[in-house]
């Protein structure tokens, strides 16, 4: 089997969103239901692209769990390495939608999500050591076994290819902003790439200032440091190559934000993988962004090449 392009590990679940736009929880009749999970949109996303994609987690055994598998395979990326825990209910996510910029969620991981007991035992160390991008979560450190697992495949592969660490702070996670950092602190020499927004910078690197927070993740040994801003765009910084950018956002009418990162991190590994410049990355990863804004759902919402390029031009 030829190796994977892009290999994930982490979160996934079901994402249940209001077909009201603009209502409460309280008030909302109907919902749609999709794949959910930073890491599993990731897959997806890149999978949109041709990629040959992958993603290591857990399921609960269950209804909800099937549906998982069947949505990974539908969208082209592989399942060979998600697993079911037979105690854990497969995890649910509800948002509201009041557009163009709260979106809030409302996560149902109790008593524990499977995808936290990811084990270090279950590890395709040599498939993680052979994917063209590795791409972990910030999530994933949260509790164990997860923790240990995802620093023992980041020791594994040991820098080689392209290793994603995509910071992804969610507060309800943690017992603390701070723990969260010594963790990050753990995992970040291991990366070549760091992804986040400003939230998540202060906790990796313990200032919302972007330059201060690239030259922290520079100096924690990240080679591409990439900062998301909101309205004012996107930084970028790649120490290996001197290159320095900033694109501003694309224009859009926002239906729901809460995919746009994950679009984002799908088209960075795209661009990463296909070679091209930082520049060029960082506009089409922008672009992808701001589609899926514009867009209800995520995983099903993630472009085509096409379209990007058609919204580039």
């Amino acid at each position: 089997m030829a190796a994977d392009e892009v290999l994930t590990i982490g979160r996934i679940g079901v994402d249940l969103y209001p077909e009201q736009v603009g209502v409460p929880l309280r008030e909302v009749r109907t919902f749609a239901r999709f794949l959910g999970g930073s890491p599993a949109n990731v897959a997806v996303a890149a999978a949109r692209y041709g990629r040959r994609s992958a993603i290591i987690t857990r399921t609960g055994k269950d209804p909800f769990g099937d549906f998982l598998h069947d949505a990974l395979r539908g969208f082209g990326v592989s399942d060979r390495f998600v697993t079911a825990v037979a105690a854990l209910p497969t995890p649910i996510t509800f948002c509201e939608i009041f557009p163009p910029d709260d979106f809030p969620l409302l996560f149902y991981r109790y008593p524990k999500a499977p995808d936290l007991e990811i084990g270090s035992g279950e590890l395709d160390l040599a498939a993680i050591r052979a994917a063209g991008v590795f791409w972990m979560t910030g999530t994933g450190l949260s509790q164990e076994p997860s923790r240990t697992a995802t620093l023992h495949a980041l020791q594994a592969r040991a820098k080689a290819g392209m290793t994603v660490f995509d910071l992804d702070y969610r507060p309800m996670f943690w017992p603390s902003r701070a723990e969260a950092h010594r963790q990050y602190a753990r995992a970040l020499p291991h990366a070549t790439i760091a992804v986040g927004n400003l939230d998540e910078c202060e906790t990796a690197t313990g200032t919302r200032d972007p330059a201060e927070a690239i030259a922290a993740l520079h100096a924690a040994g990240v080679d591409l440091a990439v900062v998301k801003q909101g309205p004012d765009g996107v930084a970028a910084s790649r120490r290996s190559t001197n290159e320095s950018v900033r694109v501003l956002p694309v224009p859009v009418t926002v239906l729901n934000g809460l995919g746009a990162g994950d679009a984002f991190g799908g088209a960075l590994c795209h661009g990463l993988l296909s070679g091209w410049d930082l520049e060029t990355i960082m506009r089409f990863a922008n672009v992808a962004g701001a589609l899926v804004a514009s867009r209800l759902s995520c995983a099903d919402a993630m472009p085509t090449e096409d379209e990007v390029r058609a919204l580039l031009t």
